[in-house]
């Protein structure tokens, strides 16, 4: 008896991995779009010239820098900066060329930034270019390490980069973004088909099974009329953008499976890679939020100092919080601090460093609530809040309410998960499925968290542990 029910239960789960798998249309049902004031305007300016760049080995997480040039040394636009540690393959390159003038470090000497002062005229290394459609998968594999884009491809589980060594399973990518503010991607890569194009090609060589991709609208969509990739439409609300949403609705990850995943702008840096030789840091991004008077697109280069962009920009305030990415992802930075080098965004709000008395006694109708006590979010589904950094209450143990399932549309239980991590319960991890997130999958948990408690670091160090310990 008891077969014949694992039987059943075997083949009931079979028939609806492939319904997933054969379905083109995604409907995400839990979620939160969080709507915010201060959208980018969709025309795009050439950002302030930048003197300085940095870059920040935290970035690459995992990675330890090992330096392959000194301060002093001139580099040009894809000279190798450092390699990581553990893979010498694997290197990250100068986006801009200049002069190397500090290497900052922090406590035990751990490498902070590498600063780098840009030259008047910019020369870049070739590597010549590749012909993609007859190249095979070693030769791509190859040249995108060798040029610096191997960075931008990230595996699941554990949400780190990936392993060239390693066959994934599929490959998934993201055609739009979700989160509060987030630039529009058919705006960004309108005209860039043929670089999109080299990049998919590349990549379907380099996996077992398909290229996933997933946009908002097939019919409008700039990867509508690209060959070599799977194309779901997904709607819903956030994270519906998510790339690890997308990889629950179509295929999740399983013990002992890889998937890679890539941010669909860091496809046209590897085409052009690949179509010309050469390492193309130019980076469109939002500049967006409340605090911003003009907010807009702007053409830079990744690692590029914001104060020009700030700048120009302009603010209609002067405490605020410049965050490079978005309001639930991103990294704070100063004012003249530096564009991150995954980032597609930065977003200015109000610092919230104000304290409201009796705030949490009072009806509440200028914030964003999932609950229904004394406030009234719920009523104006389609209003524009502008919110500022205040938690608006202090760190304290769980408390079960039950909301984080109402965001959370992955099909495990993000409480429980939390709290294996917390308590480092290898056993319960795997169980829960920590092998299908990533830290950004509990940004909207951690937002609407009464309990003030930081997901996205506890998911983060409990990937961390799994990969130590499992591998």
């Amino acid at each position: 008896m008891k077969l014949e029910e694992d039987l059943i239960i075997k083949f009931a789960t079979a028939n609806i991995n492939l319904y997933k798998i054969m379905s083109k249309d995604i409907k995400v049902r839990k979620g939160l779009d969080l709507r915010l004031k201060g959208e980018a305007e969709k025309t795009i300016s050439n950002a302030p010239k930048s003197k300085t760049f940095a870059i920040k080995p935290s970035e690459f997480h995992l990675v330890v820098p090992k330096m392959m040039v000194k301060e002093g040394a001139k580099v040009k636009v894809g000279d190798p900066i450092f390699y990581s540690k553990d893979n010498k393959d694997i290197k990250i390159v100068s986006p801009v060329s200049g002069t190397l003038t500090a290497i900052e470090r922090g406590a035990k000497r751990v490498i902070l930034s590498i600063i780098i002062e840009a030259d008047a005229q910019q020369e870049v290394k070739d590597l010549g270019s590749l012909n993609v459609e007859s190249s095979g998968a070693e030769v791509l594999k190859s040249r995108l390490l060798e040029g610096g884009c191997w960075p931008f491809i990230k595996q699941r589980p554990y949400d780190v980069i990936a392993e060239a060594e390693t066959m994934p399973r599929d490959i998934f990518i993201s055609g739009f973004s979700s989160a509060p503010l987030a630039p529009d991607y058919d705006f960004v890569l309108n005209g860039k088909e043929k670089e999109l194009q080299a990049a998919l090609t590349a990549l379907s060589k380099m996996t077992e099974g398909k290229v996933h991709v997933g946009v908002r609208d097939k019919k409008s969509s700039v990867f509508s009329s690209l060959k070599n990739i799977e194309l779901h439409s997904v709607e819903g609300p956030h994270p519906a953008g998510n790339v690890g949403t997308q990889i629950a609705m179509i295929a999740p990850v399983n013990k002992g499976e890889t998937v890679w995943t890539l941010d669909a702008q860091n496809l046209v840096t590897i085409g052009e890679l690949l179509l010309t030789g050469k390492f193309n840091p130019e980076r469109t991004i939002a500049v967006a939020g409340s605090s911003v008077k003009a907010p807009k697109y702007y053409r830079t280069v990744l690692g590029s100092n914001l104060n020009g962009i700030v700048s120009d920009a302009g603010l209609n305030e002067d405490n605020v919080r410049v965050i490079s990415g978005d309001v639930l992802t991103g990294k704070k930075e100063a004012k003249d601090g530096f564009l991150g080098y995954n980032a597609n965004m930065v977003t200015i709000i109000p610092e919230g460093d104000d304290y409201e008395f009796f705030g949490w006694n009072k009806p509440i109708f200028n914030k964003v609530s999932t609950s229904r006590a004394l406030t009234f979010s719920w009523l104006s589904p389609n209003k524009k809040y502008e919110l500022n950094t205040n938690t608006n209450g202090e760190h304290r143990a769980f408390v079960l309410t039950g909301n984080y399932e109402e965001v959370f549309p992955l099909d495990i239980y993000p409480l429980q998960t939390l709290k294996a991590c917390m308590v480092q319960d290898l056993d319960q991890m795997e169980v829960l499925g920590m092998y299908e997130v990533a830290p950004e999958d509990f940004a909207l948990t951690e937002f609407i968290c009464v309990s003030k408690q930081p997901h996205q670091e506890i998911i983060r160090k409990g990937l961390d542990l799994m990969y130590k310990e499992i591998g």
